[in-house]
């Protein structure tokens, strides 16, 4: 059995950690060398950096803040935000990134994802896909741009065009349930497992132990990933990684 993936998300805009709830009321939960270095300790299975100020606002990649908080971790690193190119890709991997993570820039230009894959391999690349139910269309559609633009492209017509262009791994965000504390959004992700054959990070709705025993016993997801209940340290990693253990899944422990 493959070994579930406990993944702590740090949210970055001008140099700090900031966590909001459905993408909006930002507020500042401290540095992410400090943060990554605890979660480091603490036996997270990945960490993710996504520098949000870069998306929204289209500065420059955030190259020595990763390079200092790559120092501080023997876990793999996965950064996005604002990636617009194969040359942005190169520069973050040799700043000590393991993987990327795409999302604007794939869905405007697709074949990016392709050409990532083919130069550094389907292991680096992780397409991040924000979603929203759309109550009027009764589908659920992509967002960009750190999920303040709407597109008209239907998230699983996406996830499986992403998947077929050379994606490694996607990481789903529900805009819905994201910081709600709610619960991930389970029947989404049921579908989106059924249609491709590469993980899948789950993103959005954590807020208890109990709802990621509940992520992995009803769907096929390799990961779940988490922010605030991590940054505020109301979800220990330890504990979580214990309960699943518990519940009969495959973690790494130490």
């Amino acid at each position: 059995m493959i070994k579930k993936r406990i993944i702590p998300c740090l949210d970055v805009k001008d140099g700090r950690v900031v966590k909001g709830v459905n993408f909006v009321g930002l507020r500042d939960v401290g540095s992410p060398v400090e943060l990554a270095k605890r979660y480091n300790d603490e036996n997270a299975d990945e960490l993710v950096f996504l520098d949000i100020s870069k998306t929204q606002d289209g500065h420059d990649l955030m190259l020595d803040m990763i390079r200092e908080t790559a120092k501080e971790l023997f876990i793999p690193l996965t950064i996005g935000g604002g990636i617009r190119s194969v040359d942005d890709i190169r520069q973050l991997l040799n700043a000590g990134a393991d993987k990327v993570s795409i999302n604007s820039a794939a869905i405007k230009n697709p074949e990016l994802i392709r050409e990532a894959s083919d130069t550094f391999g389907s292991q680096c690349v992780c397409v991040a896909i924000d979603v929203k139910y759309d109550n009027e269309r009764k589908d659920y559609y992509v967002y960009t741009h750190g999920g303040s633009k709407a597109t008209d492209i239907k998230a699983f017509d996406w996830l499986k065009q992403a998947a077929d262009l050379g994606a490694g791994e996607l990481l789903i965000t529900s805009m819905d349930h994201d910081g709600v504390k709610e619960g991930f959004d389970i029947s989404f992700l049921k579908e989106a497992v059924k249609l491709v054959n590469i993980p899948i990070i789950a993103s959005g709705g954590a807020g208890n132990i109990e709802h990621f025993v509940e992520l992995f016993n009803e769907t096929d997801i390799s990961a779940g990933l988490a922010a605030s209940i991590f940054h505020n340290q109301k979800v220990e990693i330890k504990d979580l990684k214990e309960k699943l253990n518990e519940e009969g899944f495959e973690v790494r422990l130490s």
